[in-house]
């Protein structure tokens, strides 16, 4: 049975914006907010945690009978929506338990991605290359609205794993998995003539790149041949590039 809502200081309303502008909020909850219709379907297909939905009138959707359905006037959704022009279907989902690091040759660890367009697109990618990733020290949140719409539904499709570098570089070097990095150095080998199906490949943050304890601690640089009049890649387009090397060799 639908509830209907039509204050905005409702105890969910004020809720649902919390969870939307706080990283700490989502974590105390154990909730975390999407936004529009064609992700609300990749969370009824995907995601076993999905736990509120609010519609605004007039919208239709099919959604789990378990599952609670808030309805809404159209200037409430447009209060708790953090779209500009929302498609009247805001959702909450349960946070999923963390996911153990398990080294896996062919990954992806990011080291600081802190653009959550980035960090949505890279998951993204990974989810249709199928390349593992971790996230490392650093990273936006992957569970914040920005992240889960530039992922389009990948964090419903795959595990977000997240782990510290001390524990992943043991790990790694227990599994005898190399780890290579993306840099612009001179000893930096062509991406291209290198094999990474069996190496783990780190991606460093928008601004600062690898951090220099993990350059210090990689067995191999990595360089992506370009215009040398161009500085640098932008971080999701660089480990798109990676992770379709991974799959060539």
């Amino acid at each position: 049975m639908e509830q209907r809502i039509t204050a905005r200081k409702n105890p969910l309303i004020q809720q649902v914006r919390r969870l939307v502008s706080s990283r700490r909020e989502r974590q105390q909850a154990g909730l975390f907010v999407a936004d529009g219709v064609k992700l609300l379907a990749e969370a009824v297909r995907w995601w076993p945690g999905l736990d509120t939905v609010i519609l605004s009138d007039g919208v239709q959707v099919q959604v789990p009978d378990a599952v609670r359905v808030i309805r809404v006037p159209g200037e409430i959704m447009e209060y708790i929506s953090p779209m500009q022009t929302p498609q009247g279907a805001l959702f909450l989902c349960r946070l999923p338990q963390r996911t153990q690091f398990v080294p896996k040759p062919g990954m992806l660890l990011l080291d600081g991605i802190q653009d959550p367009g980035n960090l949505g697109t890279i998951l993204r990618t990974a989810d249709a290359l199928e390349v593992p990733v971790v996230l490392l020290e650093g990273c936006a949140d992957p569970y914040s609205h920005k992240v889960v719409r530039a992922s389009m539904g990948a964090v419903f499709r795959t595990a977000v794993v997240q782990a510290d570098w001390e524990s992943v570089q043991a790990c790694c070097r227990e599994a005898g998995i190399p780890v290579a990095v993306t840099a612009l150095t001179e000893r930096a080998k062509d991406l291209r003539k290198a094999n990474l199906q069996q190496a783990a490949v780190v991606i460093g943050s928008e601004g600062q790149g690898v951090r220099q304890e993990i350059l210090d601690a990689a067995d191999q640089e990595l360089i992506i041949p370009m215009n040398p009049n161009c500085e640098s890649l932008n971080a999701a387009i660089a480990a798109a590039i990676v992770m379709w090397q991974m799959k060539q060799n």
